[in-house]
């Protein structure tokens, strides 16, 4: 019996200094940069970070090109078709009104609408994470929060978002971003 115990105990050990020694390697499979050519394009060209994208992408899909929400948001960066429509209107991307379903389900297309859409917040909110609570509950619901008094448009408050989707949402890229960033060092 003690035996049995020795043998559990050294694997144990064992595992746990596998692990400890291809930690990066595991984390970066929990952790990919799937679709990276689309993402460096689109980032460059609207000036976002990489990695936020990637954790968006992360939080949104994992990674499924043909994921759909129960509210029909759409590809990689969970669109939806209204807000890809004006997206795309706003900053002359072409986008076929009558196939917009179709274009989100392409992974450029897809990558480029929600890569705009999120500087577009960035830029309107001059915040990493009022941008981001946008992202998930929409414009007209964070700006009603900050005139309101129940979030600063600083995002110093942040923790006070009222959905707990949203307010969970934002929790969880800022700690995907955070990994990517320490991940990915460049």
């Amino acid at each position: 019996m003690k035996n049995k115990k020795q043998w559990i105990i050294l694997l144990l050990i064992i595992l746990i200094a596998i692990a400890f020694l291809f930690k990066n390697n595991f984390l970066k499979i929990l952790y990919p940069r799937t679709y990276q050519e689309a993402v460096l394009i689109y980032q460059e060209k609207y000036k976002i970070e990489e990695n936020l994208i990637f954790a968006v992408i992360k939080a949104e899909s994992n990674f499924d090109k043909d994921a759909v929400s129960s509210r029909n948001a759409i590809g990689l960066m969970q669109i939806m078709e209204e807000t890809a429509k004006d997206v795309a209107r706003k900053n002359n991307i072409e986008l076929k009104d009558d196939r917009v379903k179709e274009e989100l389900s392409d992974v450029y297309k897809n990558i480029e609408i929600g890569t705009c859409y999120l500087a577009t917040l960035m830029e309107r909110y001059q915040n990493k994470e009022v941008a981001l609570a946008a992202y998930n509950a929409g414009i007209g619901t964070v700006d009603g929060w900050i005139e309101k008094g129940i979030i600063k448009k600083d995002g110093t408050d942040i923790e006070k978002i009222p959905y707990k989707e949203t307010n969970n949402y934002v929790r969880k890229i800022l700690r995907d971003y955070k990994i990517y960033e320490d991940l990915y060092k460049n």
